[in-house]
């Protein structure tokens, strides 16, 4: 196992926050001007998915580093971080949903949920912070 690269899940989170700022200018739009605006839409979407890829990516890495662990896939590797007691086990679980949401969004499955991407915004900005810590403060 290699040690913990804190620069490189320091510069992660960085660029969470960075995108939940950007994010935060959409926490008061209806779900009807949402589903108007297509550049709306494309903003929230891409902020969504890149701030949940970024997470999963920390999450491998700290799994990989720190437990010598390869997560069966992106669910997964929030799942392993409640096992391992990084996040609080219930917490992981309703992170790991976000995977599902984060592939939807990249490999454009169907039809997209815009109630559910829109729902994603409030959640995103409370429960990202939150995830976000609980790293920060595993890894000192």
């Amino acid at each position: 196992m290699s040690p913990i690269d804190r620069q490189l899940i320091t510069r992660k989170a960085g660029l969470v926050q960075k995108d939940l700022a950007k994010l935060e200018k959409y926490k008061g739009v209806s779900l009807s001007e949402y589903e108007k605006s297509d550049e709306v839409q494309l903003a929230v979407e891409r902020l969504i998915e890149r701030i949940v890829s970024r997470m999963i990516d920390i999450n491998y890495h700290v799994l990989k580093e720190e437990f010598n662990l390869m997560p069966t896939d992106y669910h997964d590797s929030f799942i392993e971080l409640g096992a391992k007691e990084v996040l609080p086990r219930e917490f992981s679980q309703e992170l790991a949903k976000s995977a599902g949401l984060r592939n939807a969004l990249a490999h454009e499955y169907d039809q997209i949920d815009h109630k559910s991407v829109h729902a994603s915004i409030v959640i995103a900005l409370s429960e990202v912070p939150r995830h976000l810590k609980s790293i920060l403060d595993f890894i000192g």
